[in-house]
């Protein structure tokens, strides 16, 4: 009877604990939370179509527009001047840069003009008695004739009588051999042709120079060219006298040149055209690398935007009611960083910032920047 009844109690218990969990998973709620539509925020613009200057850009580095390679035409040792013939030296137009020693030649020279003076000596004791009409002027060029200073010009014959006389007597021969040593004779010497600076030194004082050699380089530091190499399709839109801008390489310093040459062929590997322009600054040194920005033409009717808007080279996106959508574009010019578009129109709100994960259909919210007004 004992067992019975503990049956009937625990079977009581199993059917009292089922019933008691099956109402406590009952009596729970369950809460999902509801998904929030998140709607992204766009940076947008509105069209207004004008025009939009074509920069073309391009790089070079500066040259001197004046420069001279310095060439011994002569032999001799390299003489000492008043300045040191090195790197950076500064020169005066006409003051001497080389000085080769032209002793020796020099005393032949002096030697050949002295011989002409006796052949002059001798010839007018007759130019006295047969030629007593133009005898004063050779006197007179005799009378001047100096052996330290450069030969004067022979006097003007104007007669016949007077060129046989004169050259029968081998002065024409002798005159013009000494002019010849004489220009041979400044060789020794080479002079700045303009105001400059040695940029380039081959040889040092004491050096025996060789004809035919190259001594060093001289340059103008006044004016520097940018020579650039220019597309061939806006070549011919560029103009001689054009200013343009330009930028060193960390882009802390402008400055402002001009088109001074435009070559009239084209380059047959790069298809390019090589422009030339003129640039002066005394900050400027050869060699210097510039960016130039030309301005190659004008298209009307266009925008400007960034080149990470454009989608599949010639569609943009576009905000209507709040919903992104694409229209299609023509692009007309390309640089590393901007594109050049038309076919927007008037009033059109485009995206003025790309946005990721864009598609169309999608729901955006236009970005509005808030003002505030402050009352004093």
């Amino acid at each position: 009877m004992r067992k019975i009844i503990l049956s009937i109690l625990g079977l009581l218990v199993i059917v009292g604990a089922y019933f008691g969990a099956k109402g406590i998973v009952a009596s729970k709620k369950s809460f999902k939370p509801k998904a929030e539509k998140v709607v992204k925020t766009v940076f947008t613009e509105v069209v207004q179509n004008g025009t939009v200057p074509i920069v073309v850009p391009a790089n070079g580095n500066l040259t001197a527009k004046r420069r001279v390679e310095l060439y011994s035409e002569v032999q001799g040792v390299f003489r000492s001047g008043n300045k040191l013939f090195k790197t950076g030296t500064v020169y005066r137009s006409g003051e001497a840069i080389i000085r080769i020693d032209a002793s020796e030649y020099a005393a032949s020279v002096q030697s050949a003009k002295s011989n002409l003076y006796n052949q002059l000596t001798s010839i007018m004791p007759d130019l006295r008695l047969d030629y007593p009409d133009i005898f004063p002027k050779w006197q007179a060029y005799l009378t001047g004739f100096d052996l330290a200073k450069s030969t004067p010009e022979l006097p003007e014959m104007v007669s016949e009588k007077e060129k046989f006389f004169i050259s029968g007597r081998g002065i024409l021969t002798s005159y013009y051999n000494v002019k010849n040593l004489e220009q041979r004779l400044s060789k020794y010497r080479i002079s700045a042709p303009f105001n400059g600076v040695l940029t380039e030194t081959l040889v040092t004082e004491g050096t025996l120079v060789r004809s035919g050699q190259k001594l060093g380089e001289f340059i103008n530091t006044d004016v520097y060219e940018l020579e650039v190499a220019i597309g061939k399709t806006y070549s011919d839109l560029l103009k001689v006298g054009e200013k343009v801008e330009l930028t060193s390489l960390d882009r802390t310093k402008t400055y402002t040149g001009k088109v001074a040459r435009i070559n009239g062929r084209v380059d047959q590997a790069t298809q390019t055209i090589k422009a030339f322009i003129e640039v002066r600054d005394k900050s400027l040194r050869e060699g210097m690398y510039l960016e130039a920005s030309l301005d190659a033409k004008e298209e009307t009717d266009a925008i400007e935007i960034d080149r990470s808007l454009l989608l599949e080279n010639d569609r943009i996106f576009v905000v209507r009611d709040t919903i992104l959508d694409l229209i299609d574009v023509e692009p007309v010019y390309f640089t590393d960083k901007k594109v050049v578009i038309k076919q927007v129109p008037n009033g059109t709100t485009i995206m003025s910032k790309p946005l990721i994960g864009a598609y169309t259909g999608m729901a955006v919210k236009i970005f509005e920047e808030k003002t505030t007004n402050t009352n004093g």
